[in-house]
């Protein structure tokens, strides 16, 4: 099986690379703009983009599609730019699996809902509330234009990653340089935190076994950023230098609005899957404690 990851070099994108290697699966990743030892630069919204497979005799069974412009606020500001790199570049992705008969594994988000009645299920109807998710939610319909797809609906992902951009893997970052600093953290922000890793390996399952359709994929955590942080800190006794203050989602003015109670509920994944073992914030924090943060 060939494996083609765009978006390899960011979070979600590195956990696939590197586990489907470990798994002796033949498979390659790209980059846009981070560059890493391990990625070939794709700019999806080039013509001649995927000439770069030819160029390595590269024809894959299966595209998992990682890459988007994914900052919300600036998303929000900049909504040409979003479209692109969300909804154009994925059309584009479509046309090539379309024309070389290819399976697309979409990764796409909680923001397509409204976030009034969440954690949501694969099944409810989406109404986004800011252009992030209007522009994710676009891609999606593109995407099941395909015969062949999956869409792998995710939120709050943490874990390993070489810039350590993610929430979690920042504040670890943080804590162990000792840096002061306050963070003001909404405690009506309600989402399903999901460690990369098992990303890669529900992924890994659901291609294997030739799945279709739409998947939530999700752990058993469910927090509010306060209490995500919270928790993070609450295993270093000597974190004092983090101050973290709970505040409300109204009192921070953020430009693009943001699902409150949000999350997903992974219900049809574990029922296929019942002998999948999850990870948890706590299990990842005491990982990350024994490899010696």
């Amino acid at each position: 099986m060939n494996i083609l990851v765009i978006g390899a070099s960011g979070l979600v994108g590195s956990h696939c690379l590197n586990y489907f290697a470990e798994k002796q699966l033949s498979v390659i990743g790209t980059h846009l703009k981070f560059e890493t030892e391990k990625t070939f630069f794709f700019d999806p919204l080039s013509k001649d983009g995927f000439d770069f497979l030819n160029n390595n005799n590269f024809i894959p069974d299966t595209i998992i599609h990682c890459g988007a412009l994914t900052n919300v606020d600036y998303c929000e500001e900049n909504i040409d730019e979003s479209y692109n790199l969300t909804v154009k570049s994925t059309k584009l992705v479509v046309e090539y699996c379309k024309s070389q008969n290819i399976k697309l594994v979409y990764i796409s988000t909680d923001y397509i809902f409204d976030g009034f009645n969440g954690p949501y299920t694969e099944n409810e109807i989406p109404n986004p509330s800011n252009v992030y998710g209007k522009h994710k939610l676009e891609a999606e319909l593109i995407v099941q234009e395909l015969k062949d797809y999956i869409i792998a609906r995710i939120t709050n992902v943490y874990g390993e990653e070489e810039r350590s951009k993610n929430f979690i893997a920042h504040l670890l970052i943080l804590i162990k340089s000792k840096t002061y600093k306050t963070f003001n953290l909404p405690y009506d922000q309600f989402a399903t935190p999901i460690y990369a890793g098992d990303i890669a390996r529900m992924l890994y399952l659901l291609i294997s076994d030739r799945k279709k359709g739409i998947y939530n994929l999700s752990s058993t955590d469910y927090y509010n950023r306060y209490q995500l942080a919270s928790k993070v800190k609450s295993y270093f006794s000597e974190a004092d230098h983090l101050n973290l203050n709970p505040i409300s989602t109204q009192s921070l003015q953020q430009k693009a609005k943001r699902p409150l109670s949000g999350g997903l509920l992974n219900n049809k994944f574990i029922t296929e899957y019942p002998k999948f073992e999850l990870t948890n914030v706590d299990a990842f924090i005491l990982k990350t404690i024994k490899n010696g943060i």
